[in-house]
Parts: C-alpha cells; structure tokens; sequence
C-alpha cells in the first residue's frame, strides 16, 4: 500500500495564523507516522498564488499580484519548515508545471462532456469598470442572513454565486454592482449527481463535519459551478476566442494534488502513479470551509478525468478560536506563526494544537492554557521523566547505560502502545493519540517514583541497574511514540541517547535547504528505527544531555493577551 497526503493550499496573500496550523498540522503527523511504519509516502502541497485574496492586496498595495504571491509563499516555506512539515515537495500553483497540467485536465473534462460554454450574467461595478471576481462582491447570504462573499458564506458554509447575495456591493470601491451577460465554462455537476452520491455513501474515515456538510449539499442537488472567470491573475483557459479569462482558482487549487505528485516525480523520478492508482490511501487534510471542494469538487474533477484515485480520507478540521472569540485577520484577531515562532518552542505549538485539536467540535487557544500545557505536560510530566533519569545516570553511573534487565511487563505495555496508538493516527483521531501517550509518560513518571532508584543505589545496586535500564527503554520508545508528533524533542533525545539521527533525519523541511524552486526537495533513505519497539544497548554513553524544555514564566501569559489586545485594528 501506498500513502498519498494532500495538505491544503494556503493562500499567498497573508502571513499564516495558528488556525491554518491547526488545520494542516495533521498531515505531518500522518506522514511521519506511516514512513515509521515503513509505507511509501507522498506527502504534498503548496501555495495558492491565484486567488482573489492575492489580488485584492497587490491592490492595495500597488504592486503585481506575482510579488505578493512571492513574498508570502516564501515566508510559508520558511515557517513550515520551522514547525518541523515534512513534505515530500511544497510547491505552488504559479509553477509552469502546475499550469499545463490544469490546462491538460479542463481540456479532458471538456472533451469527456462535463464543461459547458454558458452565456451567464457575472457581476460588474461600472465604477470600477470591470467584471468582479466572486470575492469582490459582499452582501448578504440568503441562506442565512449573515454577511457574506460571492463564492461561499463562512457562517453556514454554502456555497454561493456573487448573483445569489442580497445588497451587494463592490469590495474595491462599495459601489452598487450590476449583472452583465458574458460567456463562460461550466463544469456540470449535476451530470455526476449520482456517482458522487455513490461515492460519498461509500465512504470511509471521513470526520463528522464532511459527512453531513457533503450529504447535505447532494440532498439539496448539486448545481453547475463556472469553471472560467473574467480574472487579470489566474491560469489561462486554452481555448481560442477565451484570451484574458482564466481557469476559476477553486478548480485549478484543488487540481494542484495531481500537479503537485506530477512535480514531485518530475524532480525525484518517482512514479506518482503508485500514489494514485487502486492500491494507494488517499488523506486530504483542510478546515472546514474547504470541505465542499475535496469532497466534492475534486473526486468530480478526478471522475471525469478517469483513471486517478479519489479521496479516502477527509481529515478536515472545525474552526480554531482564539480567546473564545473566532479569528479575524481584518482585525488582526490572530496569533501569527511567524511571530509566534521568535518566542516559543515549534514542539509546543504542535503539542497544544494537537491536544487541543479542532477534530469534532471547535478548538480554543487560550494563552494561559498554552503556556499552562508545555510546564505542565511537556516541562512538567514528559521532560522531568526524560531529564530526571538521564541526569541520574551522569551523576551515579558516569553516563552509562546500566546493565541491567527490562521489566518485561513494561515492555509489554510499550509494545501494546505502539498497536494503539498507530490506531488512532490512521484514523485520524490524533488528539486521543496524543493523550493516550501522554498517559503512559504519567504512568512512566509513577515507575520511576515507587521504584526509587536515588535510594536502591545505595543497597541494591542490582535492583537500580534493572530501573534505570527500563527507564532508559521507556525513554527511547517516548521519544520514537512521541516523534510524529513532537519531532524535535524527540530528535534531541535520540541525541542524547547516542543514536542517529530518526525523526527529522531528511524528511524532515526544517534540516535541508530549500530548492532552487523554494520547494522542499526529496526525501533520502530513511534510518528510522520503525513503528515497533526499540531498545538502547547497556553501555551505551549518554551524549551531554540537557534540560528538554525549558519553564515559561507565567507572568507572559498577562504580556501576551495585553499585546494582543493592544493589535487589534
């Protein structure tokens, strides 16, 4: 079997905020853990340089939509890499490649009967003199009253057409738009009503939110959605007669899976088909407001090309708030990963945005639980086993590993850990996962008390060898357990245990320098120790280990919510 992981695409128009980590943060953990279980993985994405967000701030700003597009796909690369993203190639949707293979999908699906040429009204602003792009266009959504853009209403996530929205007016200059005849492509849903009833019926290791969200848009029938747009920023639709429009970006992003896999076997000589063809597992990992384009929008594309994979999983996220109150980039409501990351461990990030996951209901960041959680859980549970043990061994055994023997009912319990927990990554349940390790490291932390090795190495030197030694293994497997999820950390324990390099070796972003094309490059052979239980030899010389996290004063937690009252706009 094969893994394919597709990460959704962030647009390029603005910095990240930790409600996009959240929401892609588990294709990583899903990657880390099938190459430690020894399947072949692909895991892609990249940024989105077309959309309507880019344009509207090169707008703004007066500048061309490809340096906004450059500046932020470049700081997403950089981040991702901090956090420890393991893609097997971030790539991005300006790519030449990406633009013929869109180009080479819309002509098959035109030749297959599923585009039809439409004259339709699409919105103008005469003030503006121009046709506007569905983001330009706000009103209200007539579902449910709420205010909304032309493409979708993020209150109750349907799908809309700028035509569709009461009191509409002009995102640029707020005029009042009209509606003007103009020709353009539709891709015909409602031809692939059934077989993607069929298929949705069908599915498996979906989460909650896509089920409903998706059974509900075939409930009320699917309706014809414009494949080209009147866009100056976009791939060109190649067709005679159709210069100046482009390919309408929720077709093109989402066909950027397929690109990204061809790129990807462009630059290795990998076979991309492996990751697409019968044998292969599909994850498709976005928020909620991206479920209706991977449930529905894409396997319709893939059906109507023929002959590729469609979805298997939908990992897709409810909403992240901050402080109770939901995130709002206009006001700058957000919590930014590119500032947050100048002041806190990337481990800790991960840690509190995995056991606080948005996977079926809404999650919270709340910086007092934040910074409560890493000198609690990670300082106060996790690096207190690892240091109290390691640091003992310095001091009483000169930085050997005792010989001693394993406690076999320990090791029964780690290799039971490993079944579990590899259980609940693969479906996708990644905050029990988490929890369920983080159990066993109080467990492990109530081992080390009753067994009491400061005061048995003074009249059982046997009975502390055969302690510490079991400590040591529970250390090693924590860390390998912990390592989808915790990289770093766990990449500086094998360290101090004296091993190779096994999380982050060449997998990992954040230890190899980009490519030329500001993608992260391929992967090399993997030395990992495997999705199984390991055991670190008796002798064997603690490398200088060092506190694994440090404390956070909890006086931050005041500086941190007064500087985040004091940016809103």
């Amino acid at each position: 079997m094969t893994i394919f992981i597709g990460g959704a695409w962030p647009y390029a128009n603005g910095s990240l905020h930790l409600g996009h980590v959240a929401s892609l943060l588990p294709g990583d953990i899903l990657a880390r853990y099938y190459r430690l279980t020894g399947e072949e993985v692909l895991y892609v994405s990249g940024s989105d340089c077309h959309g309507t967000p880019i344009s509207i701030r090169a707008e703004k700003e007066g500048i061309h939509p490809a340096q906004v597009a450059e500046r932020y796909h470049q700081e997403f690369v950089e981040c991702f890499e901090r956090l420890g993203f393991s893609y097997d190639l971030y790539t991005r949707t300006d790519d030449a490649l990406h633009h013929e293979i869109v180009q080479e999908l819309f002509l098959k699906l035109l030749s297959q009967g599923l585009l039809e040429l439409r004259q339709v009204e699409q919105t103008y602003c005469p003030a503006c003199s121009k046709f506007l792009p569905d983001r330009y266009v706000e009103g209200i959504c007539p579902r449910c009253g709420e205010p909304a853009r032309g493409d979708q209403c993020e209150a109750c996530s349907t799908v809309l057409d700028p035509t569709d929205l009461l009191k509409r007016t002009c995102k640029l200059c707020g005029a009042v738009p009209e509606d003007r005849l103009t020709e353009h492509y539709y891709l015909t849903l409602t031809k692939l009503q059934a077989e993607l009833r069929q298929y949705a019926d069908k599915a498996m290791g979906w989460r909650d939110n896509a089920v409903h969200l998706t059974q509900r848009y075939l409930d009320e029938g699917l309706i014809d959605r414009a494949a080209t747009r009147d866009l100056p920023w976009g791939i060109d639709v190649p067709i005679t007669g159709f210069e100046g429009k482009k390919i309408y970006v929720w077709i093109e992003a989402v066909s950027g899976y397929y690109s990204a896999s061809r790129k990807w076997a462009e630059l290795t000589g990998g076979d991309w088909r492996r990751f697409w063809g019968e044998d292969a597992l599909a994850y498709y990992v976005h928020g909620k407001d991206n479920i209706p384009f991977h449930s529905l929008i894409l396997p319709a594309i893939l059906m109507g090309v023929g002959n590729l994979h469609l979805p298997d999983r939908m990992v897709s996220g409810e909403y992240l708030t901050l402080e109770g109150k939901k995130i709002s980039t206009s006001r700058n409501w957000a919590v930014w990963v590119p500032d947050v990351l100048e002041r806190y461990h990337p481990d800790s990030l991960r840690y509190f945005l995995t056991i606080n996951a948005p996977e079926k209901h809404d999650g919270d960041f709340s910086w007092r639980e934040f910074i409560n959680s890493h000198n609690g859980e990670l300082l106060g549970a996790y690096g207190n086993f690892v240091n109290r043990n390691l640091a003992f061994i310095v001091k009483s055994f000169a930085g050997k590993v005792p010989h001693g023997m394993m406690d076999s009912a320990v090791r029964q319990e780690l290799t039971a850990l490993y079944e579990q927990t590899g259980l609940f990554i693969a479906e996708a349940t990644l905050k029990q996962a988490l929890d369920h390790l983080f159990a066993y490291v109080r467990k492990a932390n109530k081992y080390f008390d009753e067994h009491k090795p400061w005061i048995t190495v003074q009249d059982s030197p046997e009975q502390t060898n055969n302690t510490l030694f079991t400590c040591v293994q529970i250390i090693a497997n924590l860390a390998n357990l912990l390592s989808p999820f915790l990289p770093f950390s766990s990449e500086q324990i094998f360290g101090f245990l004296g091993q190779t390099a096994r999380c982050l070796h060449s997998k990992s972003a954040s230890c190899l320098p980009l490519t030329s094309a500001g993608s992260f490059p391929t992967p090399l052979a993997s030395p990992l120790p495997g999705w199984h239980y390991i055991e670190i030899d008796p002798g064997t010389i603690l490398h200088d280990p060092k506190i694994l996290f440090e404390r956070i004063d909890p006086k931050r937690i005041d500086e941190e919510l007064e500087a985040l009252a004091q940016s809103i706009i």
